[in-house]
């Protein structure tokens, strides 16, 4: 007799090697759950049978379930999702030349990149299971409520939010009800207005949206050589056990260093940023081109600079960093001086890192994965990656999140007809 598992697949249309590499399983162990000789976990039948469902078969390509990016950036928080499986259905970006970027580097999108969240009905959007927002920080200003307050009307946490652009957040969330989101912000938002905005943020969230919400401040140090926190926010419709609070996440005492991120000599020379080594017989391949080295003026007015703050006990000053060391926070800002990470050469004053490198300090650029394209100018790069999330540590919240994301989509599809069909054949 057939087993259900076989019947699954086939009607999946996969190959058993096919289906061995989705559930991340060995060949034989498929072979084995078709021959009767062990048993497959129920989750891995469900996975199969969510796939058939949401998919109708391979010909349009497999996901484990559907995201929307917004306040997209460079596609960073993006990359950390379709890592765990998942699959872009909506993009909304602004900034004309992060939407370059974007482009670039996903460019077999099947849907175009949405300008101006506010102006995007909600209604609009594709159905997902999951939202995904890097969302800037506004002041939530208070003249409204206020004004309510004065009138004797009532209002609640989304009337406070109007006016910002994480009330666009709030208003597809309300009218999609995706399983669960994820939102990224700054450390400090929970101090930002005296706690304010973090509480109105919250309290909509929870108290008139109804998610669960979770949170936890993560420094990407663990991941990558960066001393970078970032506060999280993760959301689900439907109340589990997932808390992002109580997971475990790298430690950052024992992260890479900045040797890994380094331009390599034996790298070969790649145009606008590094440059081949004219010296004939030299064992060097390229070498970092000569416009990233600080001239003698800048150099001098950032030493300049430091010991005028020192001399008063203030900390401010330069970071000047070796392979060993790990970096500062990389900032919207580095285009400016580069001052926050700089790279010691003996012998020469210190430079700035290159855009490749600044892909590799975020994570967007890793070995073994195909190199990002930087399609723009050195100053908007140094912006778009100041402003980006550290990949790393996308990828490994949505692969803890994601069992439960698919535990929330197979809940919602199981009143299907594929899964009422499934259970007669059983």
């Amino acid at each position: 007799m057939q087993s259900e598992f076989r019947e699954v697949r086939e009607r999946a249309g996969l190959s058993v090697e096919e289906s061995a590499g989705l559930l991340k399983v060995s060949a034989k162990t498929i072979y084995r759950w078709e021959n009767g000789e062990t048993t497959p976990n129920a989750v891995f039948v469900n996975a199969l049978k969510g796939m058939v469902a949401r998919e109708g078969g391979p010909s349009n390509g497999f996901h484990d379930f559907t995201f929307i990016d917004l306040f997209a950036g460079i596609g960073g928080i993006r990359r950390g999702f379709e890592a765990a499986g998942g699959k872009c259905v909506f993009t909304s970006e602004w900034d004309t030349y992060a939407q370059k970027t974007y482009k670039a580097n996903f460019p077999d999108d099947d849907h175009e990149i949405n300008g101006d969240i506010t102006k995007i009905d909600e209604h609009d959007i594709p159905d997902h299971d999951v939202l995904l927002a890097g969302f800037p920080c506004q002041p939530f200003s208070i003249a409204g409520v206020s004004k309510k307050n004065a009138l004797g009307r009532q209002h609640g946490f989304m009337d406070k939010a109007q006016g910002t652009l994480f009330f666009d957040v709030l208003r597809i969330l309300k009218a999609k009800r995706p399983a669960a989101f994820l939102l990224e912000n700054v450390k400090n938002l929970k101090s930002h207005n005296k706690g304010d905005t973090f509480d109105t943020i919250i309290g909509a969230l929870e108290n008139e949206l109804g998610y669960h919400v979770t949170t936890e401040v993560i420094d990407a140090k663990g991941y990558v050589p960066q001393h970078r926190e970032r506060i999280f926010i993760v959301g689900f419709r439907e109340e589990n056990a997932f808390d992002i609070s109580k997971l475990r996440f790298n430690d950052p005492k024992t992260g890479p260093r900045l040797d890994s991120i380094l331009h390599s000599p034996n790298e070969e020379p790649e145009e606008h940023f590094t440059r081949p080594v004219d010296v004939p017989g030299a064992n060097e391949a390229s070498v970092v081109s000569d416009k990233y080295t600080l001239s003698d003026k800048l150099w001098n007015y950032l030493q300049a600079y430091a010991e005028k703050h020192k001399a008063k006990g203030n900390g401010f000053g330069f970071g000047l960093c070796g392979p060993d060391d790990t970096a500062r926070t990389l900032s919207a800002r580095y285009y400016k001086d580069g001052s926050e990470i700089l790279i010691a050469q003996e012998g020469r004053n210190p430079r700035r890192l290159t855009p490749r490198e600044c892909a590799r300090l975020m994570g967007f650029d890793r070995p073994g994965q195909m190199t990002m394209k930087i399609p723009v100018s050195d100053t908007r790069a140094y912006k778009q990656f100041g402003n980006a999330v550290a990949v790393p540590v996308i990828e490994d919240i949505a692969m803890k999140m994601k069992p439960y994301i698919m535990a929330a989509i197979l809940k919602q599809d199981e009143a299907g007809p594929l899964f009422a069909e499934a259970g007669a054949a059983e």
